[in-house]
């Protein structure tokens, strides 16, 4: 079992050369064969060149540099595609996660987990700009989420390299990889992890990021729930005001037609009227919906599924057993370069009309 260990960093420089020993001494324990993925985002205090001197002196680290800083969710993407473990491993660049934890993460992998997230039950931050905040967006995003996992924003964990690659992160999504990784399908389990006071350089976060988690937290919902059936969601709405201004247009008319009730000025004519509008409305948005999810899926060979075994008839594993995001989807070549380039698919359809 090889490990891919990935690291995002963002001017981290004092932190790299002590991080780097323990990350060698954690993992050579292990008896496993290792990779060490140090994704510089940006940094403008030097941490490039001492990653550049790092994986000259080490064969087993690899230093992805970004052109610029994309935020802590494209480093970790940038890492997850270019990991080449059967497990990979995250953790903070700034020694506040322990690398001597590493070894326990490992071995609950090895009891079949598919990912273990750390807990810092004893977090060594700030109250009010480090821990207040993080309580507020862990309460909040496990009131929401079925994944009940008490520390969400700890960076230190372990994936099987299926459900890594499975991810697809975007915005500030790495808080909610639990949550992702639930929907995939993944067992989970949380491991208390030790938790150290920083020593060198300062943090990027502060309170601001319990609102930009409820904001990120409705587009994950939305996704886990809807993605595939928006109608759902905006048609039921749509239902439900269009039948109540229908009911109210409805006895509003009996009561004109039979009763010869004035109706010029009562405002309750506009809201009937107001209801019925927003119902075809909000139904209409869920038609669109249905449509673009359909060519979401369908043009890049997207699936609404995640096959976590297939035992083949011939008693071996067929294709479907590797990770989604591995497979071709079936079809025709047109299908399969529609995901990637528009322009080459188009191509192809031209080329087979003459031929």
């Amino acid at each position: 079992m090889k490990v891919s260990v990935i690291v995002p960093i963002c001017n981290e420089r004092d932190n790299l050369r002590p991080l780097h020993a323990e990350l060698v001494a954690a993992l050579g324990s292990t008896g496993h064969p290792y990779e060490i993925i140090y994704v510089n985002d940006g940094s403008t205090d030097g941490s490039r060149e001492i990653l550049r001197a790092i994986h000259g002196e080490d064969p087993n680290v690899r230093v992805l540099s970004l052109r610029k800083n994309f935020g802590q969710t494209a480093a970790l993407a940038a890492g997850f595609e270019h990991a080449r473990g059967d497990v990979v491993v995250t953790i903070d660049g700034d020694l506040q996660n322990d690398p001597a934890d590493i070894p326990r993460l490992l071995a609950k992998i090895d009891e079949g987990y598919d990912l273990v997230t750390g807990w810092r039950k004893q977090r060594q931050d700030g109250f009010w700009l480090r821990r207040l905040p993080s309580l507020a967006a862990n309460w909040i995003i496990r009131r929401s989420t079925q994944v009940r996992v008490h520390d969400y924003g700890c960076m230190l964990k372990a994936y099987r390299s299926d459900i890594a690659r499975g991810l697809r992160l975007y915005g500030e999504m790495h808080r909610f990889i639990p949550a992702i990784a639930g929907d995939l399908g993944a067992s989970i389990c949380e491991l208390e992890v030790n938790h150290r006071p920083r020593v060198h350089g300062e943090s990027k976060y502060g309170l601001s990021r319990t609102l930009r988690v409820v904001l990120d937290l409705l587009t994950v919902r939305f996704l886990s729930v809807f993605s595939t059936r928006p109608i759902h969601v905006f048609g039921s709405g749509g239902f439900l005001l269009g039948a109540t201004g229908t009911v109210l247009l409805a006895w509003l008319g009996f009561q004109r037609i039979f009763l010869g009730v004035e109706l010029g000025s009562r405002p309750i004519v506009l809201l009937a009227m107001l209801l019925v509008t927003t119902g075809v409305q909000l139904v209409t948005l869920g038609l669109l919906g249905e449509m673009l999810a359909r060519t979401y899926h369908e043009s890049q060979g997207k699936p609404i599924y995640v096959i976590g075994e297939d035992l083949d008839l011939g008693g071996g594993s067929s294709d479907a057993a590797r990770p989604a995001t591995e497979r071709q989807p079936e079809g025709s070549s047109v299908q399969r370069q529609m995901g990637s380039s528009p322009l080459a698919a188009a191509s192809e359809n031209a080329r087979n009309a003459r031929n």
